[in-house]
């Protein structure tokens, strides 16, 4: 005889489950007690970095098959790690939540308030941000639990919580006594038509501008398979952020990320394009720009998506929609597509022209002695980066934003963040994922006023000694929040930087308490040898980066008043500063006569 505990946690190991990030607590004890015994368990400070931990882990699938899950106490230890989920689900990736929960006799059913110590209904709290929340009142077969497993990896990735009932936790059941032979169905992959896929073809072909903008739906191992085949097509390629490292910043088909806080080079290209394929993407408000309906005004747009619901939520406007998993998708068109057909010599002229002509740094972006300008530093740390490295930018603000417009990512590097929830504090986490996952450096940016969110998770970086090079846009608090406040109400701030209320941490003393090195980065224009092999040893180490608080961040898409008072944001193209005349001639002849100056 043996626990459920320890059956669960049997099929787990199965399934290629090998790692557990947890908080531990009283209500998952027989839990944490038979994973103790079979998985690599990290405990985490804080339940939300479990979480997010784990999702960056499962994000990192090339790497190697390990699998990670989340495990959680109840009460508390569901509702510290509801960021989490929400951010993994919004992203569609794979996560795994196993939360503990009070005795089954003990549950209040909505009755009272609380009837169980830790008592909460997980279940009611999360189902609406999960694929599966269900609460286990009595032991699953096998067949059952894992077909609740399956849900996390097959079809749209998303996220699983299951709560288990203390008394089931550790319920005496026959070893191996259900090994229920049938096998667990995953969810079939939609695979679109071959008459999707014909008329895709046919448009490509009499194109003139086509480009194909490729999202986190493709995964990395297909893709890198398939891409020498792309690239023989001869098609300009760009990236979503959670598509970022599918594409080396060297390759000459490489157009970019364009996006709300795009490079402008890319918003310029793919707004003139009269054809924009995306594949694995499913064009949130934040790709196409909160004006969608002038994302690619001139362009027929396609989109292949495996979810139908986001082919038909109404924005952009589509010329095809089709359902089908991205991966089959561009695998069948590589073998379909006549790439002699495809003419578009002057397009490619045109492109590479304006990749030349508008940098990523733009020079309009105030200066200021002795701090350095966020977009330079970038391009310059990017620089230093080798094949294995993994870059984890924050999720939301200006060391985001800046890492993903001016990033120069090298073949061989992997890019993870999660923009969805666009939450502060994220990216340490991820990081935290990312090095348990892959054993390589990681880099990771983030903004000071992010990064104090979960600075606590510094015991985890130090008592595990991960390599970890931490870069901290020290600007003295949320510099993203404190423009918009700025910009939209008189000047007036609330809330952003310690004269108006914010404290911070004395940062060297903060890292100098967990046992990790802290220097502050000082603005030159090559790295030192001495700071090179600080960054390119395997400890854990801090540096920050000084960020004026009045620093500008250019370019960047801005909203307009109308006449009426409301207010409208500018499409893609049309970002802050504005381009010159002569700039508009040279880099927007397409849509030169739909400016007005």
């Amino acid at each position: 005889m043996i626990t459920y505990s320890d059956e669960i946690c049997d099929w787990l190991i199965e399934q290629g489950y090998t790692h557990c990030f947890f908080v531990a607590g009283g209500n998952i004890m027989h839990l944490l007690n038979s994973a103790r015994l079979r998985f690599k368990c990290i405990p985490v400070v804080h339940e939300v970095t479990a979480g997010i931990a784990t999702e960056y882990f499962n994000e990192l699938n090339f790497t190697s098959e390990a699998k990670a899950f989340a495990l959680v106490t109840a009460g508390p230890g569901l509702t510290n790690i509801i960021t989490a989920i929400a951010g993994a689900q919004i992203e569609s990736r794979e996560l795994l939540v196993i939360g503990g929960q009070v005795k089954s006799s003990d549950l209040s059913h909505n009755l009272v308030r609380q009837r169980g110590i830790q008592e909460i209904n997980g279940v009611d709290l999360v189902k609406s941000i999960c694929k599966s929340a269900i609460s286990i009142t009595k032991p699953l077969s096998k067949e059952e639990f894992l077909a609740q497993v399956s849900l996390t990896h097959s079809g749209r990735k998303g996220v699983v919580f299951l709560e288990i009932c203390l008394d089931v936790q550790r319920q005496k059941v026959d070893a191996h006594m259900d090994p229920s032979s049938k096998s667990v169905q995953a969810e079939s992959l939609p695979i679109a038509s071959e008459e999707d896929l014909r008329q895709t073809i046919a448009m490509l072909e009499t194109a003139n501008r086509p480009v194909i903008l490729v999202g986190g739906g493709v995964d990395r191992i297909e893709f890198y398979r398939l891409y020498p085949d792309l690239i023989k097509l001869g098609v300009p390629l760009m990236a979503t952020w959670n598509g970022a490292d599918r594409l080396p910043s060297d390759e000459d088909l490489n157009w970019g990320r364009p996006n709300t806080w795009g490079m402008r080079y890319s918003n310029v290209l793919i707004q003139q394009s009269d054809l924009v394929l995306t594949v694995g993407t499913r064009l949130g408000l934040q790709q196409t720009g909160f004006n969608w309906q002038e994302f690619a005004p001139l362009a027929k747009v396609i989109q292949v998506d495996i979810d139908e619901s986001e082919l038909t939520k109404g924005h952009p406007r589509l010329q095809l929609g089709m359902i089908g998993d991205a991966n089959d998708f561009l695998r069948r068109l590589t073998l379909t597509v006549d790439s002699s057909k495809i003419s578009i010599d002057p397009w490619l002229d045109f492109g590479r022209n304006v990749k030349r002509g508008l940098p990523l740094s733009d020079p309009q972006n105030n200066v200021f002695d002795g701090y350095w300008n966020p977009y330079d530093f970038m391009k310059l740390i990017s620089g230093e980066l080798e094949p294995g490295d993994v870059l984890v930018p924050s999720s939301s603000g200006a060391a985001e934003t800046v890492a993903m417009q001016a990033a120069e990512i090298p073949s061989g590097v992997f890019v993870v963040t999660d923009k969805g929830m666009a939450s502060m504090g994220y990216g340490l986490g991820g990081a935290i994922g990312a090095a348990f996952k892959t054993g390589s450096r990681v880099i990771h940016i983030e903004g000071d006023g992010g990064f104090a969110q979960n600075l606590q998770e510094l015991g985890t970086v130090g008592v595990n000694n991960l390599p970890l090079k931490i870069f901290i846009f020290d600007n003295g608090g949320y510099a993203s929040i404190r423009m918009t406040q700025k910009s939209y109400f008189d000047g007036q701030i609330i809330g952003c930087d310690s004269n108006s209320g914010l404290g911070l941490p004395n940062w060297e003393i903060l890292f100098s308490a967990f046992g990790i090195s802290c220097e502050r980065l000082a603005k030159t224009e090559v790295f030192s040898d001495d700071f090179l092999k600080l960054i390119r040893d395997d400890k854990p180490r801090a540096f920050l980066v000084p960020i004026h608080p009045e620093q500008s961040y250019f370019p960047k898409i801005t909203s307009r008043i109308l006449p009426s008072g409301e207010m409208e944001s500018n499409p893609l193209h049309l970002m802050t500063p504005d381009l010159s005349s002569e700039e508009i001639e040279r880099f927007l002849p397409y849509l030169k006569d739909r400016i007005t100056q």
